[in-house]
């Protein structure tokens, strides 16, 4: 089953329980991809469905620590109850140990020695955990294995 497939099913399913949180959650998702399809023209596959819950993912981290230093606590829950819901349909996502060795293998790959190759590094690196790990995680590891 598709992401597609699943964001429709859950909506049903949600709509005729009366769960109006995930109901609530699952449009957000829905139209956010429907929005992104009707602005590019385009059929998105799992992948590119999988890139907007990324960016979502980030929207959310970002509101949940504003929410937080704002000591408004209620809405940080919030937020993170969207995120937690979002997280479901990403891919289980890699240990810090396992992006270690994805950065270690690329590294070896392209045979980068410096940060002037972190742009080799990265488009070889990022296909094979794409959706998988933090991208913030993934930029620091790969500084530090380049010795940055």
């Amino acid at each position: 089953m598709t992401i597609k497939e699943k964001i429709s099913e859950l909506m049903k399913s949600s709509m005729k329980s009366g769960d109006k949180e995930t109901l609530l959650y699952v449009r957000t998702l829905h139209a956010a991809v429907r929005k992104r399809e009707i602005d590019d023209r385009v059929d998105l596959d799992d992948g590119g469905i999988q890139k907007i819950i990324g960016t979502m993912l980030k929207q959310r981290q970002d509101s949940i620590e504003q929410f937080r230093a704002g000591n408004r606590e209620d809405l940080a829950i919030k937020e993170e109850a969207e995120a937690k819901f979002l997280k479901t349909f990403l891919p289980e996502q890699l240990s810090e140990t396992e992006v270690k060795a994805f950065v270690a293998a690329a590294v070896a790959e392209v045979g980068a020695t410096s940060m002037k190759d972190i742009g080799k590094v990265m488009p070889a690196l990022l296909p094979k955990i794409a959706g998988r790990a933090d991208g913030k995680l993934v930029n620091q590891l790969v500084k530090s294995a380049l010795g940055g």
